[in-house]
């Protein structure tokens, strides 16, 4: 998890090839009309994600129900987000989330050096003003999110036992 830029897909793809588990990106389960908003700067609101998110939380749900294991690269900026994407009955155990932090300075620089994506790096303020970075007790691990990509893999192994 983390805002635009922080490397979620780069570091979820490359867990997802060492640990042999698919690759699922948030971004694909969006709304065209989501889309259009963001790639126009736009911010979601919590009534633009509500579907998105229930379209995640079924994702999840499925790979558990399946045994299948996945690693989901999501935004889930705010804590009710999180809450939301944990499918009924499903143990914190079942899903490890981990918050790449990286600063605001190196979130703008990679969102201007990024091609083909559809949200610019208008949205970074946006992201930012709704991030709640994880409390303590929350059972995410957070992570500098600057190290290098397969540290941040390796950080991740260690952190969710896989």
């Amino acid at each position: 998890m983390g805002p635009a830029g922080a490397g979620k897909s780069t570091v979820g793809r490359s867990l997802a090839g060492t640990l042999g588990w698919r690759f699922t990106d948030a971004d694909a389960f969006h709304s065209a009309a989501n889309r259009a908003r963001l790639a126009r700067g736009e911010a979601l609101s919590d009534a633009d994600r509500e579907p998105w998110l229930d379209a995640l939380r079924r994702e999840i749900a499925t790979a558990i129900a399946r045994g299948e294991p996945i690693v989901l690269a999501c935004s889930a900026l705010r804590r009710s987000y999180r809450e939301l994407l944990l499918p009924p009955g499903a143990a914190r155990r079942q899903v490890c989330v981990a918050y790449l932090r990286v600063s605001a300075a190196e979130l703008a620089h990679r969102l201007r050096t990024r091609v083909g994506h559809f949200a610019p790096v208008e949205l970074l303020s946006s992201q930012l003003a709704t991030l709640e970075e994880p409390a303590p007790g929350e059972g995410v691990i957070t992570l500098d999110g600057e190290q290098p990509e397969q540290a941040l893999v390796q950080q991740i192994r260690r952190s969710c036992g896989v």
